[in-house]
Parts: C-alpha cells; structure tokens; sequence
C-alpha cells in the first residue's frame, strides 16, 4: 500500500500543474493499492478548486477505486495533533500528519510525494522504533 500526498493527488489530474507529467509517470509504475486521508483530500480539492476539471476527474478517480480513503478516528486525531506539535519547528500540517498516522497504523512506510524535504525528515512509530519514511515519486 502506498500513502498519497496532496502534491500528486493535485499534478495527477491538473494537465497544467508542472509535476503532472512525472506524477503520470510515477502512477502507471505503481501497483500497489493507493490510499489517502481526508485531510489530504481537503487539501487537493481547495487547490484544485471544486468547479475545475482537476477535481472533477480526481472525484471520478476515487469513485472507480483508484484511491481509497482512510478516515481518522479520535485515537488517530490525537496522534496527528501530537505529531504537529513534535514537528512544531518544521512545521507539519494535519495532512501530513494524517499521512504518517496513517503509516503507523497501516505498517506502511510508503508515501507517493512532491513533499521530498518534509517527508525525508518524518519518522514512522513502529512500537519503540522509529523509522524513516520512504518517498515514492
């Protein structure tokens, strides 16, 4: 499974975004399941804009199952609030922060970015250990 970022949730279906080109690139290599969180989606679709043919075909993407979604529960939340505050100096926002709970709780380590320089310094909890994120794109 791999985790999907705002940036390519944004190139991937706006031909006009400067990184569309290699985000095409990159998903057609892909075969593994993708999965996002809401945050990240809330993201895409205010860059996107609703009324825009970017967000038009990433809502027919989701609908055909090309990406799931992950839901964050309180417990989850509360990490992801934690989390920004750790990275307070960096800082994190609650999308990325939903992708690195979302990493802890799904055992993947993989996010599909643009974000290279945030996501090398984020570490996934896997109980007392830490370890690094690994970027797809």
């Amino acid at each position: 499974m791999i985790l999907v970022n705002t940036g390519p949730c944004v190139a991937l279906f706006d031909p006009q975004e400067g990184h569309h080109r290699r985000c095409r690139e990159t998903l057609e290599s892909i075969r593994e399941p993708l999965l996002t969180t809401a945050p990240v989606l809330t993201e895409a679709f205010h860059m996107l804009s609703p009324e825009s043919y970017g967000s038009s075909r990433l809502r027919e993407f989701i609908a055909r199952g090309g990406l799931s979604v992950w839901f964050m529960d309180g417990a989850a939340l509360q990490r992801a609030f934690a989390l920004m505050e750790q990275y307070a100096d960096h800082p994190m926002g609650l999308a990325d922060a939903s992708l690195v709970v979302a990493a802890e709780k799904l055992n993947t380590r993989k996010v599909f970015t643009l974000d290279r320089r945030d996501f090398a310094a984020y570490r996934v909890r896997r109980g007392h250990r830490y370890y690094g994120v690994e970027i797809v794109g």
